[in-house]
């Protein structure tokens, strides 16, 4: 691989990271910026996942995105199979 093209990707986080990043801002007295600097992340990423979570603790399901709570991963779970069940109905 050339540089620029390992300068163009973008890195993937699992849930269980944004959690704990998540937790640093609520729950451990961390700063956006702070947690952002620890962590080696941007702060507009750590805002979306704070807001994620926030939403997924209100019972909001995340269009598009991955699941960050265990009830929300869970729920994302039970809905694909329904939908696969629903598929599988029609034929």
């Amino acid at each position: 691989m050339n540089e620029v093209s390992i300068l163009n990707q973008r890195r993937a986080f699992t849930p269980e990271f944004k959690l704990e990043a998540v937790d640093l801002v609520l729950n451990k007295g961390y700063s956006v910026t702070e947690a952002c600097n620890a962590l080696d992340i941007g702060p507009t990423a750590m805002r979306r996942w704070i807001d994620q979570y926030k939403k997924e603790k209100l019972g909001i399901i995340p269009e598009g995105r991955k699941a960050l709570t265990p009830e929300q991963t869970q729920i994302q779970e039970l809905q694909k199979r329904v939908e696969v069940l629903s598929w599988r109905k029609t034929f």
